[in-house]
């Protein structure tokens, strides 16, 4: 059986994006005044998993860490089709940059037991560091490949994928257990069925904290995050105005050519 781990994360809504606060202390996102949704490039992840279980017999296991209200996006991926469900939250773990993340989700990991494959989107549409998935595997001790757009070959101990590079792609060849971060690039992802949601209500999720990952706390959290955001200030509006010039083709064209020359342009 393959055994696969799929990491996913709840993030701020994005049409909510007007209502997201910063802690002025920690310097941190205060998400408990806005709906959580899944990081869009997560649903890529698991739609990789699910496809990977229809051509295979595979277990998979969606891991995610957060507050409690993160649990509808676990339940979410049950609905999707995932077998088993672990939520790592604990107020130990708030304030936790990207590598104090990724060593909670290593941690989890390693309490999962056995696995295959680990599937974690590119990056988070609120974070957008992409690194949480290269330092799970750097914290688990495993291969990985980023921004892979296709699963070539899948079939056996080592996988064939290709991964995006500026121009073109590489083709790589890795021996499982392995990390792979997903593009959008690599599938659509499905949408929610009826008789889905009716399956998760029967599978329950497995919340673990500080205490069950046995880690050490100063490595968790905003203690274990080396990352510091010494400053942040508003963005002050867009102040630009626009100008309309109205005749001919001809007498815009000319009009137009004539103020970029008084304004230095040209």
């Amino acid at each position: 059986m393959l055994n696969i781990v799929v990491c996913v994360k709840a993030v701020p809504d994005p049409k909510e994006a007007c209502n997201i606060k910063i802690d002025p202390d920690t310097k941190t996102l205060l998400r408990c005044d806005v709906p959580l949704v899944m990081n869009p490039l997560d649903k890529n992840a698991m739609e990789a998993a699910l496809q990977l279980k229809e051509q295979f017999d595979a277990h998979i296991t969606v891991l995610s860490m957060g507050p409690p209200e993160a649990g509808s996006i676990v339940k979410e991926c049950l609905a999707l089709g995932a077998d088993r469900g672990i939520l790592l939250s604990d107020p130990v773990f708030g304030g936790a940059d990207a590598f104090a993340t990724a060593f909670t989700l290593a941690k989890g990991i390693e309490k999962i037991g056995t696995y295959d494959v680990i599937f974690c989107g590119m990056a988070s549409s609120d974070g957008s560091t992409e690194w949480v998935g290269p330092e799970i595997a750097t914290f688990l001790d495993l291969p990985v490949v980023t921004l892979v757009t296709e699963i070539v070959d899948c079939d056996g101990p080592s996988w064939q994928v290709k991964a995006s590079v500026a121009n073109g792609y590489r083709l790589m060849q890795v021996q499982l257990p392995a990390v792979f971060t997903v593009t959008r690039e690599l599938n659509s992802p499905r949408t929610l069925s009826f008789s889905g949601i009716i399956k998760a209500r029967k599978k329950e999720i497995r919340q673990m904290g500080s205490a069950q990952l046995e880690a050490p706390q100063e490595l968790l959290g905003l203690k274990g995050s080396p990352t510091i955001v010494s400053e942040l200030s508003a963005q002050e509006e867009n102040k630009r105005q626009a100008e309309i010039i109205s005749g001919t083709r001809e007498e815009k064209a000319d009009l137009l050519v004539q103020k970029l020359v008084d304004a230095g342009v040209l």
